[in-house]
Formats: structure tokens, sequence, C-alpha cells
């Protein structure tokens, strides 16, 4: 096999831990595309964003869950595992592709800030490596994934052909159904939760609290991720770790700055 002919390396992480139903789904996707290595958290870290793990050791262990593809767990974060993969199994030299998912519901507007699958996917970025997060709009751990399945692929062979626009990610999710009217590039929804707490007490009469709230779109724009998915289509949301406010980079310099 001639280089040219080399089948592209493959990195797979997610946030919901290597035994999820997701991150199987997106293997038995892309070791048809290439040459798979599957790092994953040894538990669920959603909601960690792009925490690392610091002050404390790692640990890093191979396992056996499908045949044919080499798999470790990590005791640490998603982006954890992307740092690790990066230095002591591709030793410096970068995969092709880094995928990161599928997440078991949806990152889609302000929730890519939180998502561990999507920083997971920034990390890759960061790391000059084409990276792709998978969100599907379904938490139940028997979520139906094979109606995703051949977006899948097709944007990562986009991806692995093309490349991407450099310090750029790609952010996909898909709605929850069999009814996929097609896939629509999208700009993040202005939307947030509003938040709240549910207060309760323990056995020694202390509170504690859950968190929960309401996803509030602003946004009535119809090339929005929130839009395309609320009417039956992939979104593909092209994300850049740069959170520079460039416009607002004038502003700045008009003011005085008087130091005295």
């Amino acid at each position: 096999m001639t280089k040219q002919q080399a089948k592209p390396n493959i990195l797979v992480v997610n946030d919901d831990g290597i035994t999820a139903p997701g991150i199987k789904n997106l293997i038995e996707v892309v070791r048809e595309l290439g040459n798979v290595v599957v790092v994953a958290p040894d538990g669920p870290q959603s909601g960690m964003g792009h925490a690392i793990t610091i002050g404390k050791p790692l640990r890093f262990d191979k396992v056996d869950l499908y045949e044919g593809v080499e798999m470790y767990k990590c005791s640490g974060t998603p982006v954890d595992c992307v740092k690790l993969a990066v230095n002591k199994i591709f030793k410096g030299k970068k995969p092709d592709l880094c995928v990161s998912g599928i997440n078991h519901g949806l990152n889609n507007s302000i929730n890519v800030i939180y998502s561990g699958t999507m920083s997971a996917a920034v990390e890759g970025a960061i790391e000059g490596i084409p990276s792709i997060g998978f969100s599907l709009d379904d938490f139940s751990e028997t979520a139906d994934f094979s109606h995703s399945k051949k977006f899948i692929k097709v944007i990562c062979e986009e991806v692995l052909a093309n490349g991407l626009p450099q310090a750029t990610l790609l952010n996909v999710n898909f709605p929850k159904g069999a009814d996929l009217k097609g896939i629509k590039v999208c700009r993040q929804a202005n939307a947030k939760w509003a938040e709240e707490f549910d207060e309760r007490k323990d056995p020694y009469n202390r509170p504690y609290y859950w968190l929960t709230g309401v996803f509030q779109n602003n946004d009535k724009g119809e090339d929005t991720d929130v839009w395309a998915l609320e009417h039956g289509f992939v979104s593909v949301v092209p994300v850049q770790f740069d959170l520079t406010a460039h416009h607002a980079i004038p502003v700045l310099n008009s003011w005085t700055f008087d130091v005295k």
C-alpha cells in the first residue's frame, strides 16, 4: 500500500463514557473510513466544558470492547482524553480526524460552551486536527442513532477530503426521529438557559440543590441551528476557539484609558 493509499487515522472521543451507546454507533461509522483509536472517559463527564485535570494523576488503561478497535479508558475529562491520545498514543504524529460523540442530548446554541463533547472536539482543533462533535436530541440510553449514521459518514468523508478552515471545527446536531430532511449549515442561535435551583433538605435538614432550567431561544432567525433542528434538519455549525470579540476592539480603542 502506498502512502497515498494509506487509511486515515481517526481519534474517537466522547463525554458520556466509553461504554455509552453513542460512542459505539460513532465507532461503527468511522471504522469504515480509517484506522480507529478510541480514548474516552471511564464514566460520564457531561457538562465538563473544557476542564482539564491538574493536581492529581490520570489513569489510562487499554480495554477490549470492540473487535479490531484500539481503545483506552481514561480517568480524566474529555479534553484530557484528547491530550493523552495526541501525546501518548499518536506521540505527536497527529491523527487525520478527531470525532467526538455521539452525545446523548443536543449541543446546539449556547450548549456548546458547557459541552464536554464539543470541548473534546475543540481540543482536537487546537491541536491542528480536523475535528467534529456529534450530538443527538435524545437523552435515553435506548436512543436510536441509526438515522444519523449516513449523515455522519458523509460529513466525515467531506472533512477528510477537504479539511477545515484554520482554527475551525464543526458542531453537528441531529433532531430526534427518522424523518431527517437533510443538512443545513447554520449559525449558532442566540439562546440561553434560564436556570433555577430546586432546593431540598437532606436528613440533617441542611439544604442542597438540583440545577434545573428552561431553554430560552431569543433568536427568530431561520438560519440558526435551533431553527434547523426544529424543522427536521441536521444542523452543522462551524465553530472557532478564538473568543476575541473583534468587533469590540475599535470601541475599546476609542476609550481614553487615561491612567494617572
